[in-house]
């Protein structure tokens, strides 16, 4: 995961490095693995604002993820390299031999 540094236009920006999207695949990601994410902004069960000065921002969708990967013996290869909004991580896009994503 390359970095890229900022050029030093003022103190703040001096030590600033940001994350270079090239090692990420230019494609959409994979619809079937996509689900809403619901945001409270602040708001509680019967829908009242409890904390101030929450909302907006821009809508994200959650990307289903197997975290317990319990295909042993079932050869995969990486298809994608995908940016995931949720976690700080890249994720990867398996295809197996069996046909699952």
């Amino acid at each position: 995961m390359p970095i890229r540094k900022s050029k030093p236009t003022s103190p703040g920006r001096r030590f600033q490095s940001h994350s270079d999207f090239s090692d990420v695949t230019r494609s959409n990601p994979e619809k079937s693995l996509l689900e809403p994410k619901s945001r409270k902004a602040g708001r509680n069960n019967n829908g009242r604002i409890t904390t101030r000065h929450q909302g907006g921002g821009t809508k994200n969708q959650y990307r289903t993820i197997d975290f317990r990967r319990n295909k042993d013996g079932v050869p995969a290869r990486v298809a994608h390299v995908e940016y995931d909004p949720n976690r700080n991580a890249r994720i990867g896009l398996l295809h197996y031999v069996d046909g699952e994503k």
